[in-house]
């Protein structure tokens, strides 16, 4: 499984890439082969500022719904529309098209709180 090292990422299994006070957020690429088939991407949360932890979305697989969770605290400045009509976006390229949100942090500092791509290894035991 890829995981980008220039990459934050979370135990709930998102991701985060950040750019200035930007930051991009999705899911892992092992969460997505844990959901599998991904049909349908729920986020109605843009222009909303949401804590760290906090829900940003739904993600729905064949047989679950999955809550996404704010990796940093933010306004939510952009969703993926392109999820909208290709959901399986997510499971062909979860750090590229797949993409789910951009955030204007407001405390950057909470990037600390995330772990680096061998901290994540270890985490799902890879």
């Amino acid at each position: 499984m890829n995981f980008p090292d220039t990459f934050k990422y979370t135990k709930d299994h998102e991701w985060v890439s950040v750019q200035g006070n930007i930051a991009t957020i999705g899911i892992t690429d092992f969460a997505q082969s844990e959901l599998g088939d991904i049909v349908f991407v729920d986020i109605n949360s843009v222009g909303t500022t949401i804590a760290q932890h906090g829900v940003f979305g739904t993600v729905e697989a064949v047989k679950t719904v999955s809550d996404l969770f704010m990796p940093v605290s933010g306004k939510v400045v952009e969703k993926n529309g392109n999820l909208d009509s290709n959901p399986e976006s997510v499971n062909q390229d979860a750090y590229g098209t797949g993409w789910m949100v951009k955030v204007e942090m407001t405390n950057i500092a909470e990037l600390a709180d995330l772990m680096d791509a061998a901290s994540y290894r270890v985490l799902i035991g890879q």
